[in-house]
């Protein structure tokens, strides 16, 4: 491999120091290496995502390897990043406070010899940050929410994450305007400190996935399908959703909801989707979101907030109009009009069946805004542009 102008830790390339100060070698396009860690590789959307980010830094030259600090609901997400090649790495720090967690990390630096390392969730900012302090090694933290509203001792941990990222963190990025915004707002930082970086996908579909997932589901040919893929629990739109499809089944009977996603809620949704019979259901987890989207007519997302939520870009990826709440990095996704339709915040019932009702009836309006969402997604959302978006951060990390 060719050398590259870093500033190259004594600990990777020995006798190119000079006087303290790393000696300049010629640039040449060779690979970056960035070491992500992260808490655990569960099913969250910052977990999950992760395999995604994968194909897409590769386009860009980027070595990535993915450590994670201990084990969550049978690691699924590591599946995923096998699936394209990264083997994830299981590094036993099961307690913030283990006297053996800076060591094993400083020896996972060590073996990997990243020239950035990437944080993603509290713990791993905290504990990976301090092992690449101490090796003078550059690291950037990934904020993936945007709401910060937990117990007092929640609070407390978020208090000294925020800490470490403001003077640990050479940057940290935001999924989101609204989540940057929202961050800066808790005073926690400084602007010039944080910058957005909008995540992407792979939008990857194999031929004739929806058609499998339509008759696995039982759903036919004529049926219009509306998807919502989130996590069940407070906040996220079941309960308006389901009701605004039972005012619509009245008319188009054809109209049905797909729930994807396990959660808390888990009983109080099942429970207000009986009365709706086949009209709606529940499928759980499921890691083919892509293939569910793919057999779908809608996304409907009326959630009361969101930093920067996956399922949209999937859903443009898969041709799938949307319509969402104007909350969070939403509108950031949603060019409300052409790509879907955008309701106000708190939603409502009554202004979520007047946004789904003309695209219920209207099979070419659908057409028309999923292609739009389509050319939207490629132009920004494919996992190749957050890939290269990522590089030039990386980049600017390491020559200032």
């Amino acid at each position: 491999m060719e050398p590259r102008v870093l500033s190259v830790p004594r600990h990777w390339e020995a006798g190119v120091q000079t006087m303290g100060q790393p000696s300049p070698v010629p640039l040449v396009s060779a690979p970056l290496r960035v070491a992500a860690v992260i808490d655990g590789l569960g099913w969250g959307g910052a977990e999950m995502l992760l395999a995604d980010f994968a194909l897409g830094a590769a386009a860009h030259d980027i070595e990535l390897t993915v450590a994670y600090l201990k084990d969550k609901d049978g690691n699924p997400a590591a599946s995923r990043l096998r699936s394209v090649g990264v083997d994830p790495v299981h590094l036993g720090i099961k307690r913030l406070r283990q006297p053996s967690a800076i060591p094993i990390l400083r020896r996972h630096f060590a073996r990997v010899r990243p020239d950035v390392v990437h944080t993603h969730l509290g713990y791993s900012d905290l504990l990976a940050g301090a092992a690449a302090r101490t090796m003078r090694l550059p690291v950037v933290s990934t904020l993936h929410v945007m709401r910060w509203d937990g117990t007092g001792r929640e609070r407390v941990k978020e208090a000294i994450f925020g800490a470490v990222r403001r003077r640990w963190m050479s940057r940290v990025i935001t999924v989101s305007d609204a989540a940057r915004a929202a961050y800066l707002a808790t005073g926690r930082d400084q602007a010039e400190h944080v910058t957005t970086v909008h995540n992407g996908v792979a939008g990857r579909v194999g031929p004739g996935a929806g058609s499998a997932v339509r008759a696995e589901l039982g759903l036919d040919a004529r049926d219009v399908v509306a998807v919502m893929v989130a996590v069940l629990r407070p906040g996220k739109g079941h309960q308006v959703a389901l009701e605004a499809v039972a005012h619509l089944r009245r008319v188009h009977p054809e109209l049905r909801l797909v729930i994807v996603g396990n959660g808390p809620s888990w009983d109080e949704i099942t429970a207000l989707a009986r009365p709706l019979g086949d009209g709606a259901m529940l499928t759980g987890h499921r890691d083919d979101v892509l293939s569910v989207l793919d057999t779908a007519d809608l996304l409907v997302h009326p959630t009361e907030f969101d930093a920067f939520p996956t399922a949209l870009l999937e859903a443009m990826a898969a041709r799938v109009p949307i319509v969402a709440t104007a909350v969070g990095g939403i509108p950031e996704i949603v060019d409300d009009g052409t790509t879907g339709v955008l309701i106000g915040a708190p939603p409502t019932v009554e202004e979520l069946v007047a946004a789904l009702r003309p695209l219920v009836a209207r099979a070419e309006l659908r057409r028309t805004l999923g292609e739009a969402g389509r050319v939207r997604f490629e132009a920004e959302f494919t996992a190749q542009r957050w890939g290269g978006r990522m590089r030039s951060l990386y980049e600017t990390t390491l020559h200032g």
